[in-house]
């Protein structure tokens, strides 16, 4: 990784009829002892001047209201699919919050902060990479909310 970050990637068996990429990225991970918490999707959405990254747990769903509140917009919603693959140069489940084409606001669940390494998509379908929590927010210059719902 460019910045000199400790991590590793982690490669998965992807089956590309299977469009659920968090939870197979989960089942997939679960034998190796990573708990489905520590698994990170990366969404991209839509706010009002432009497009932001969400990073939540794969379990949990995404409140677009505390998204918008912590990047400091009165709204926001998930973005048009081309637009997220078009802007961070992945393919949606695959869309990595790190080394995007062009940087973009960045909100990491708090959550993330409980464990010793999380992973998040390493931009590629059945590729992750394993890195600290405040390292994935230092690398992408992220502000931290309780963005995650059940």
């Amino acid at each position: 990784m460019a910045a000199g970050i400790d991590h590793e990637v982690v490669a998965y068996q992807h089956d590309p009829r299977n469009e659920s990429f968090g939870d197979e990225a989960v089942a997939q991970l679960a034998a190796d002892g990573i708990v489905a918490e520590q698994v990170f999707k990366t969404l991209v959405i839509a706010l009002p001047k432009g497009l932001a990254v969400a990073v939540v747990p794969v379990p949990h769903k995404l409140s677009l209201k505390a998204a918008a509140a912590a990047l400091g917009v009165p709204k926001a919603e998930m973005a048009d699919p081309v637009a997220a693959q078009r802007s961070s140069g992945y393919v949606v489940g695959g869309i990595s919050p790190l080394g995007q084409r062009k940087p973009l606001p960045t909100v990491v669940d708090t959550s993330a902060l409980a464990f010793d390494k999380v992973l998040c998509s390493a931009g590629k379908r059945g590729l992750d990479v394993a890195l600290s929590p405040e390292d994935l927010i230092r690398a992408t210059s992220a502000v931290t909310a309780d963005i995650a719902v059940t």
